[in-house]
């Protein structure tokens, strides 16, 4: 197969870090804002339980790893290997980042990019409406895992955006999107 790249694109390089954090930041914020109304409206008549700050401070610091992990869910079901890399940031914040081993289908990329939309914001409204007692806290967690999936969405738009037969590679700084010479 004779592959010519299409596109590449790093969202970092594209948009720039602080851009992305402040994004990711209103997006989170808006979408918080956007949650707890109507959910606050639906429970009025529930009494909120609190069980401190820890175990929100806990669940906010596992998260970011949780919301990673969710990615590599559709790799593993689909049987891709993957390579997996855990390291300290700062010394102690324990972090990891992957990369497969093979080229992905659009569609394989689409999916694993929404995973974590999927896996945990759809479950997380769900559970908000079952469970009145804890809908804050759990709508503050969806809300942060939707700030979490800003880059997700930009990686669909542009997986979207490619030529239906391509091959999408994770490289090193981004993304690059292949097409046969031949098919075009």
């Amino acid at each position: 197969m004779n592959l010519n790249c299409w596109k590449s694109f790093n969202i970092t390089k594209d948009l720039g870090s602080n851009r992305i954090y402040i994004l990711s930041l209103m997006l989170g914020v808006l979408s918080f804002i956007f949650l707890y109304l109507p959910f606050a409206m639906i429970h009025q008549n529930h009494q909120v339980q609190d069980h401190g700050m820890l175990p929100v401070a806990i669940a906010l610091f596992l998260l970011p790893t949780i919301h990673k992990l969710m990615h590599m869910i559709p790799l593993v079901l689909l049987h891709k290997r993957i390579r997996v890399r855990w390291k300290l940031k700062k010394g102690f914040l324990p972090t990891f980042s992957y990369r497969t081993f093979s080229s992905l289908s659009k569609r394989t990329s689409i999916i694993m990019a929404l995973a974590p939309t999927l896996l945990l914001t759809i479950p997380g409204l769900i559970t908000s409406y079952v469970f009145p007692g804890y809908y804050a806290y759990i709508i503050l967690f969806t809300s942060v895992n939707i700030g979490l999936s800003f880059t997700d969405f930009i990686c669909v738009r542009q997986f979207v955006r490619a030529p239906k037969q391509c091959i999408i590679e994770n490289v090193k700084d981004g993304y690059d999107i292949l097409i046969d010479k031949y098919k075009q």
